[in-house]
C-alpha cells in the first residue's frame, strides 16, 4: 500500500535522475571517469551514437523530402512556362506564315495591271461534280461579275460563278466544268486544261496537245492569254503524266493544280474591265 502511494514519486525520480548521471558521466573527461561513471558512459556510448544516426538519418530523409517537393513544384512550373512558350511560338508561327502569304498576295496585286479586289476564303464545295469555293470580298466593288479571273500568288484559281453581294462562288480549274487555254512553259506547245472533276483529288487533263509536240512529266503549264480571259504566263497546273500513243493526232496528258486548294485562304479577283466610251463623232460635237 505504500509502495503504490511513492510509486508515481519514484518513477518520477528515476526519470530524473537517470539523465542526469547520464549528463554528468559523459560531461567528465574519459580518463578522470571513476567506476560507475565509466559504465555509464559505455552504456550511453551505444544509445547516443544510435541516436545521433537516426537523426541525421531523419534530418536527410526530411532534406530530400523538401527537397523533391522543391523540385516537383518547379516541374510544374516549368511545364506551364513551357506550355504558354510553345503557344505563343505556334501564334508567331502562323502569324509569320500569314504575312508571308499577304505579302506575296500583295506582290501578286501591284504587279497585275487590271483592277483587281482581295477577297478571302470562306467555304469549300466539293462533290463528284462540282469544285467549288466560296470568298468574301474584302471591299465591295460594282464590277464583280460572272466568268472573271480568280488569282493566287500560286497560280490561276478558277473563275467567278454566282455573285450575291460580297460573297463569290468561284468554279475551281479542277471543276470538270472550267477550262484554260494553256502553253507549255518550257516549249510553248499549245494545250487546253479541263479539270477532270475527281473527287479524290484536285487534278486536271490537258486537251488538244499534239502527239508531236514535247511535253515532259515536270513541265508548268501557263497561261496563253488567248481570248483575254486570264493575264497571259500565269500558272495553271505542272505536267504529272504523259502517255504518247503510236496513232492518232493528240497525246494524253495529266496534270495536277499548282495552287494547293485544300490550303487556300486569300485570292485575288480580277475585275472585268470597263468598255471604252466611243469617241464622239464631228456631228456629235
Amino acid at each position: 500500500m505504500n509502495f503504490t502511494k511513492y510509486r508515481d514519486w519514484l518513477i518520477v525520480l528515476l526519470a530524473l535522475a537517470v539523465p542526469f548521471w547520464f549528463l554528468r558521466a559523459s560531461m567528465k573527461d574519459p580518463r578522470q571517469a571513476a567506476g560507475p561513471d565509466r559504465i555509464l558512459i559505455q552504456i550511453a556510448a551505444p544509445i547516443q551514437q544510435a541516436s545521433s544516426t537516426l537523426a541525421r538519418g531523419l534530418s536527410d530523409l526530411w532534406g530530400e523530402y523538401v527537397y523533391l517537393v522543391d523540385v516537383k513544384q518547379d516541374n510544374t512550373s516549368l511545364a506551364s512556362q513551357n506550355a504558354r512558350l510553345k503557344e505563343r511560338v505556334g501564334e508567331l508561327e502562323g502569324t509569320e506564315e500569314e504575312n508571308r502569304r499577304l505579302r506575296r498576295l500583295l506582290d501578286l496585286k501591284n504587279e497585275m495591271e487590271d483592277e483587281v479586289v482581295t477577297a478571302q476564303v470562306i467555304g469549300k464545295n466539293t462533290n463528284e461534280f462540282f469544285r467549288v469555293i466560296r470568298v468574301t470580298l474584302d471591299k465591295p466593288s460594282k464590277s464583280i461579275a460572272p466568268n472573271l479571273p480568280v488569282l493566287s500568288p500560286d497560280g490561276v484559281v478558277g473563275t467567278t460563278q454566282k455573285v450575291a453581294g460580297d460573297t463569290v462562288d468561284v468554279q475551281l480549274v479542277a471543276d470538270a466544268g472550267s477550262g484554260v487555254d494553256v502553253v507549255v512553259q518550257r516549249t510553248g506547245a499549245r494545250g487546253f486544261v479541263r479539270g477532270t472533276g475527281d473527287e479524290r483529288e484536285y487534278s486536271c487533263r490537258v486537251e488538244f496537245v499534239k502527239r508531236t509536240d514535247e511535253v515532259d512529266v515536270g513541265d508548268v503549264l501557263v497561261t496563253s492569254g488567248v481570248g483575254l480571259r486570264f493575264p497571259k504566263d500565269r500558272r495553271v497546273c505542272t505536267v504529272s503524266k504523259v502517255t504518247k500513243r503510236d496513232f492518232g493526232v493528240y497525246q494524253t496528258v495529266s496534270c495536277t493544280p499548282t495552287v494547293d486548294f485544300s490550303r487556300l485562304k486569300e485570292v485575288l479577283v480580277v475585275l472585268a474591265r470597263p468598255e471604252p466610251i466611243p469617241a464622239p463623232t464631228a456631228r456629235e460635237r
